[in-house]
């Protein structure tokens, strides 16, 4: 359990994240704002209560890394980045713009404390467990954390994936599943329905949780049982909101990227702050 004063410092950086990232998808005009926005609170805790990092080393060897595999989440990744000190805040408004150094999906080559250039979906948990497995060889005391969408994961390559990261029982790696029920085309449960996810998961060798995603003393509490178990990677059903915090896009079924212009960035931004503050 988080003390009070932990709690309230990770609730108002995650404002401020949420902010920036509508702040930024409203500077190109549209984005990824349902996926980026359920990851939140996870961004807030990894980057601010628990990985090792150092922005002004951003490729020192004996780092944590994080895969987003759920790429098109990249602007909360880069708000979270920039309150980190990895760049200056005016990058955030050159989103997905021309000559930016902040493509629309998280790019390695071109932004720093990037670990991993999210493409193609399905890609990134391979990635994760490579990442994994060479830290372990190297003897690093580091941890991988990857974040994958639960639309993504009917990806037959995660499946391959995960099966790896038991055989190999990487207990460095820990993988998050934004299970927000929404995908591109519309509800998962409506494309490809998933069935009892936890054995599922638990059948490729897994261990195997269930939080809510937007709990931060359930976040804090899972990773804390990670850092204890061996011989196994750790997976997490993280349940969550698509858009959670861009009120215009709760609930909503094309959320996925939408519209979002000056005037709506600033009653978007006002309602939230008139929200946590009730």
């Amino acid at each position: 359990m988080l003390s009070e004063s932990k709690l309230k410092e990770l609730k108002k950086k995650a404002l401020e994240l949420r902010e920036s990232t509508i702040r930024e998808i409203s500077a190109f005009g549209s984005g990824h704002i349902g996926g980026s926005m359920s990851i939140i609170e996870l961004l807030t805790y990894l980057y601010f209560g628990e990985m090792n990092i150092d922005p002004s080393d951003p490729k020192k060897q004996d780092r944590d890394r994080l895969v987003c595999s759920k790429g098109h989440a990249g602007p909360a990744v880069y708000a979270a980045l920039q309150k980190k000190g990895y760049f200056p805040a005016e990058w955030l408004m050159t989103l997905n713009q021309g000559g930016t150094k902040l493509p629309s999906h998280c790019d390695m080559t071109k932004t720093p404390g990037v670990d991993f250039t999210g493409g193609s979906l399905g890609q990134g948990i391979s990635a994760a467990v490579g990442i994994a497995l060479g830290q372990r060889l190297q003897k690093l005391n580091a941890r991988t954390f990857c974040i994958i969408g639960d639309g993504e994961a009917q990806e037959g390559q995660v499946y391959e994936a995960l099966e790896t990261a038991g055989a190999w029982k990487l207990d460095n790696l820990m993988i998050f599943l934004d299970n927000n029920g929404q995908q591109l085309d519309g509800y998962v449960s409506d494309i490809i329905p998933q069935h009892d996810l936890k054995a599922r998961y638990a059948s490729f060798g897994l261990e195997v949780f269930e939080i809510n995603g937007h709990d931060f003393n359930e976040i804090a509490d899972v990773i804390e049982k990670a850092k204890e178990i061996r011989d196994k990677a750790v997976f997490v059903i993280m349940n969550t909101e698509k858009s959670h915090g861009y009120i215009p896009g709760e609930g909503v079924k094309s959320n996925h990227s939408m519209q979002i212009s000056s005037e709506a960035c600033e009653k978007a931004i006002a309602d939230l702050r008139a929200r946590e503050e009730a």
